[in-house]
């Protein structure tokens, strides 16, 4: 490698570009202005005069920019870190840090990135799905770049396996946000790396979550298959196996299956019981808990029709926002206020459901992938032709159009 070239990041920073946007701009991939960055490779002859137009440049200051950096002092003075975002200059250090150690990758490098997906599966319940999406990218690509390196055979099995769980958390967040081609690319990436490294519970994920999409596509009896599979993939006491038994409870559920919908929820209870509580309860989404079971049962006996459901998200509600005006888990509480108006509206508690329905809609967080569970209640609120109808709609519909403008 030439050496970094700063200046030319920096420029590109100075014109306001993040290297996913520098990379759409031109056409190529981010890793692409990534290794241009690290002066792992050049730009062509022909893309150099829209590079020289993007940075607003001459040629010939091009040419300077893309020189490789003098070695310089660094000093050290004050920093900050901001936990679980990861910017250029988080990277930049790391990359220091790698470059110390006996390996190509190091045993510090992976320990990190494995902490790092881990604050990101821990954000994923309390971050907009577009904020997260941008992180995940970011450390996915340096996972490729330690990818090419000179590594041992235990460092490319754990490049693999933290590989296969950043394109399976990436894939989750384009399915909320309906971006359907590039979660399936992200869903087969984590099911190839999660094979190549022999690990069951990532690939059991995977089909537990190809599960969730078809469910929203309303494809039941495809999810209860799909959750099937995975619960014959993963192994026992795992949190895939878990949450692949409460998501074929789901579609059982939509299906009106109702002695299979009971066993299954009372399969994810006893095992949820035996799992006992992890270090950060309701937290990591790929870590199961008693207290997820709660709502998951609260949303499964919602859709089978089930008045016990009220009391479920009753509960779920008030242990996630007992002041009832601000909560660290909204898209939870907005889950649970969407379960518990389908269950007023069937028990035409009509006031009470609208209520419930328009406390989930303004919170603003309803994420696309929910988005038709909510219109499920607008249109059975209109359906009764009930006068908060008119307005449950126009919040809808504003939650729709913010949706579609991610």
């Amino acid at each position: 490698m030439a050496g970094k070239r700063r200046s030319f990041a920096e420029r590109r920073k100075a014109c306001g570009y993040t290297q996913e946007s520098f990379a759409e701009a031109m056409g190529v991939d981010r890793t692409t202005v990534y290794r241009w960055e690290r002066g792992e490779a050049d730009p062509q002859p022909h893309q150099r005069p829209k590079i020289a137009k993007l940075l607003k440049t001459t040629a010939n200051e091009l040419d300077r920019l893309l020189a490789p950096d003098s070695p310089a002092p660094v000093a050290v003075n004050s920093w900050s870190v901001s936990r679980g975002v990861a910017d250029d200059d988080e990277l930049d250090a790391w990359e220091l840090a790698r470059r110390v150690e006996a390996s190509d990758v190091g045993a510090q490098s992976l320990e990190r990135l494995e902490r790092a997906f881990d604050d990101l599966a821990t954000a994923y319940p309390v971050t907009p799905p577009q904020d997260l999406l941008q992180r995940v990218r970011r450390y996915s690509s340096y996972v490729v770049g330690l990818l090419g390196g000179k590594k041992t055979l235990s460092e490319h099995r754990q490049l693999l396996v933290v590989g296969g769980w950043l394109s399976l958390l990436g894939a989750t967040l384009h399915i909320d946000l309906k971006q359907e081609q590039s979660a399936t690319a992200r869903l087969q990436t984590a099911v190839t790396l999660a094979r190549e490294a022999e690990h069951a519970e990532i690939e059991a994920w995977c089909y537990e979550t190809e599960a969730w999409r078809v469910l929203t596509d309303g494809d039941y009896v495809r999810a209860a298959e799909l959750s099937r599979t995975a619960q014959s993939i993963a192994s026992a006491g795992t949190s895939a196996l878990i949450q692949a038994t409460a998501q074929e409870g789901r579609a059982r559920a939509r299906l009106g299956h109702g002695k299979e919908t009971y066993s299954a929820i009372d399969r994810v209870q006893k095992m949820s019981d035996a799992l006992g509580l992890p270090d950060r309860p309701m937290e990591h989404h790929y870590q199961y808990d008693p207290a997820k079971s709660l709502a998951y049962t609260a949303t499964t006996l919602a859709w089978l029709g089930d008045s016990a459901a009220e009391g479920y998200a009753r509960e779920v509600i008030s242990r996630l926002n007992p002041g009832g005006e601000s909560t660290n888990w909204p898209r939870r509480v907005a889950s649970a206020n969407i379960d518990l108006a389908l269950v007023l509206l069937a028990g035409s508690r009509l006031d009470e459901a609208c209520d419930a329905a328009q406390k989930a809609i303004l919170s603003g967080r309803v994420v696309p992938s929910n988005h038709w569970r909510a219109l499920e209640v607008v249109k059975a609120v209109e359906a009764r032709k009930l006068p908060e109808a008119p307005d449950l709609r126009e919040a809808y519909e504003g939650l729709a159009q913010e949706g579609r403008s991610r």
